[in-house]
This record gives structure tokens, C-alpha cells and sequence, in this order.
């Protein structure tokens, strides 16, 4: 196959994963429809009308959301899946055929973005995703990431690398890993402070133009980074950790910045890495071989104590709406702007069926001022990060 036959199969599966990408929710939703009715009885419409939690309904994404503008928009599902913690960093997990069945799960019910990334457990991760995904590539977005520097699979982790080669030697290994024509987003993990941003937007425009991805984002940026990167080639997506327990987006330019531009937030640990999801306590035992979270100042035995505080204002606001602190932890997210997708990550399908149902959550501006004031009265205790990889993140 010559180079132009390539370029011509590439531009085909990128339209082909567009359309797929948005009708594969609808055939999902008739039939969670006819499952409702053949157990409840009742019609689809009194079915979607009836409570997020109510007997016979199973917990689908009813809707879709647009992250970028104009030639980089993306339309997706409204929630999105996190993949790392299928294997890296959170504790044990489920054997292999378990982790497939549930993001088929996941898939059947309408979720179209998949997240991953090179170094999640080094190439480990991708392959997880590629093989859970075989065959449904074409219902699905799947977003990737390059950046960290590793040296014979180790990654060094006081350097970053974004320099062109290595950008491009990334998306071949994660197209080859996730099986995928073309990467839907394709993320800067972290800034590489040797490598000019224009450099890094330059490049991955010319993979763009090959049709390896789709569109492209930056983790953990600046509003100066998003501003001249997005210049150079039109941003689609900021990733950057954001919920209630870590707000600095609001207040750093970086939301007005994106809402300025036309570019969508995807927030990740959108339950600050499970916490606001109410399992974790100051007695919680972290896998010392394969969890970050216990080297985390925020998830110290003390500061976890002290920080449980902010669950029970979730779960007393959840408690009247028939929402658990999880949900409501999501909900408020997806409540305050609607190019905001986040992606929360599990290993089990009953909090895929929890995370789900928040999609279907309107809140009140009141219901917002109040949950925020409530919240806003207690003191984070601990930082999100150690110092060297809190030095990573763009302030």
C-alpha cells in the first residue's frame, strides 16, 4: 500500500469514527429502553422520566458534550472513562477478562472516550484498552499521551521529553498498543520546559494532517501555554486535575481561558482519587507496590481524618436528593460548565453504574452556591502532590 492509499484509508476511518462516535449512544439507549420495559413494564419515556435509582433502570450516558470548537471540536459522551487505575496506581485489581467485560460494559452503555496513556504501567495500559476494544474502535474515541521521558521502559522522572522524535515514536507505539487508526486526543502529559510549546503544537498539527490524531491537548498548563500552543494548532482539550477538593482552575485563568477560547476541560481524579467517593478512611491500606496515593501528602493517615469532614457535607446534600457523595461530587462538575467531561476510572460495575447516573443530575444555582459554601467552609489538609511532581504542574 503506497503512502497516498494510506493517507486515503486514514481520512476514511476518521470520518468513519466521527459518525460512529455519534450513533453509537442511541442504538445503547434503545436497548437499555427495551430492557426496561420488558422488566418494569413501563414505556421508555415513563422509564427515562423515572429516578436515577429507581428498579428497572440501568444507568446509561443519555447525552453528549463538545469539547473544542470549530475544526478541533470533539463530541463525546458527557462522561468519560479513566483507564489508569485498571492496572497502575490504585491498589489490586480484577484479572484481566474482568477488566474487559467492564469496559465493554462501559461501552454498551454510551460511554464513547476512553483515557490512557503511555506510562501507565509502560505500554501495559494501552494494550489493556486495545485488547478490551478490539472491535468497537469505531463506536469509540480513544485519547492517549505522550511526554515523560523513559530510558529501556524506566521512566526518569526528573525530565520530561517532548521533542518532535519522541512525540512521534509515542503515537506510533500507542496507535500499535491501542489498535486504533487514530488517536482521538492525543495529551502533553507535562510541559517539557527544553521543548518550546509552539514545537510540541507544530508537530503534533503535522500528525493531524497524516491522520495519526484526531486533536490534541496539554495536562497540568498555564493560560500563557493554552494561549500560545492554541495559536499554532487549535487546542481541543485541557486535562488538569479539578473537583471540590481542588479548585485552582477557577482561579489561575485556566477555565476562563478555555471558555475564552472555544477549548474543553477534562478533568481527571474527578473524586480526588476516590476519596469523595466516602470508601476511603484514615485506616485504608494503599498496595505498596503499585499505589501513589500512599506517598501523597493529602492521603496521610491525619490528613484523611481530618479531610472525611468534606464526604459528610456531600453526603448530607446527597442524602435529600437521593444521591450518594460520588455522584454528587460529579454532578457538581458536570453542573458548571457544559465542555466540561469528565473522566472518573473504576475497576467495579456497580461505581460504573453510580458514576453514570450523575450525567442525569441537574442542580440549582442555589443547590450550587449552597454545595460550594458548604464545602468551602472546611480546610483541605495536604498537598495533592509530592514537591517533584507538584514541580511539574504549571502554576
Amino acid at each position: 500500500m503506497n503512502k497516498q492509499q494510506t493517507m486515503s484509508r486514514r481520512g476514511f476511518l476518521k470520518v468513519a469514527a466521527f459518525t460512529g462516535a455519534a450513533l453509537c449512544v442511541e442504538p445503547t439507549l434503545n436497548k437499555v429502553a427495551a430492557a426496561e420495559r420488558a422488566f418494569s413494564g413501563r414505556s421508555a419515556s415513563t422509564a427515562n422520566q423515572a429516578e436515577a435509582g429507581a428498579v428497572g433502570s440501568a444507568a446509561v450516558v443519555r447525552s453528549k458534550r463538545t469539547l473544542g470548537s470549530g475544526a478541533a471540536a470533539l463530541t463525546v459522551s458527557a462522561l468519560g472513562f479513566g483507564c489508569m487505575g485498571l492496572n497502575h496506581n490504585r491498589s489490586q485489581h480484577p484479572d484481566r477478562a474482568a477488566e474487559i467485560a467492564l469496559m465493554h460494559e462501559a461501552v454498551e452503555r454510551g460511554v464513547t472516550l476512553f483515557d490512557t496513556a503511555e506510562s501507565y504501567g509502560y505500554h501495559v495500559n494501552e494494550k489493556l484498552v486495545g485488547e478490551a476494544l478490539k472491535g468497537l474502535t469505531d463506536r469509540v474515541f480513544v485519547s492517549s499521551k505522550f511526554g515523560h521521558k523513559f530510558v529501556n521502559g524506566v521512566q526518569v522522572k526528573t525530565e520530561e521529553d517532548s521533542t518532535p522524535a519522541n512525540i512521534r515514536a509515542v503515537c506510533e507505539n500507542s496507535l500499535r498498543n491501542t489498535g486504533v487508526e487514530a488517536l482521538g486526543i492525543f495529551y502533553q502529559h507535562r510541559i517539557d520546559p527544553n521543548t518550546p510549546i509552539e514545537t510540541v503544537a507544530e508537530t503534533v498539527g503535522a500528525l493531524i494532517k497524516e491522520g495519526k490524531v484526531l486533536h490534541w491537548g496539554m495536562c497540568e498548563v498555564n493560560a500563557d501555554t493554552i494561549r500560545r500552543a492554541h495559536k499554532v494548532c487549535p487546542v481541543t482539550a485541557i486535562q488538569s486535575e479539578y473537583h471540590l477538593m481542588h479548585r485552582t482552575v477557577e482561579t489561575n485563568g485556566v477555565l476562563q481561558t478555555c471558555e475564552e477560547l472555544g477549548i474543553g476541560f477534562v478533568p481527571y481524579s474527578p473524586l480526588n482519587r476516590g476519596f469523595l467517593g466516602g470508601n476511603i478512611n484514615e485506616y485504608t491500606l494503599f498496595d505498596t507496590t503499585n499505589d501513589n496515593r500512599q506517598d501523597l501528602p493529602r492521603f496521610q493517615p491525619d490528613a484523611i481524618r481530618q479531610n472525611l469532614r468534606i464526604v459528610e457535607v456531600l453526603n448530607a446534600f446527597g442524602r435529600t436528593r437521593g444521591l450518594t457523595a460520588a455522584q454528587v461530587a460529579l454532578a457538581w462538575l458536570m453542573n458548571k460548565q457544559p465542555w466540561i467531561v469528565p473522566i472518573p476510572g473504576t475497576t467495579k460495575l456497580s461505581h460504573l453504574e453510580e458514576n453514570l447516573r450523575a450525567g442525569d443530575v441537574t442542580f440549582s444555582a442555589e443547590d450550587m452556591g449552597d454545595l460550594e459554601a458548604a464545602v468551602g467552609k472546611i480546610e483541605v489538609v495536604g498537598n495533592r502532590y509530592n514537591k517533584l511532581q507538584e514541580s511539574k504542574v504549571q502554576q
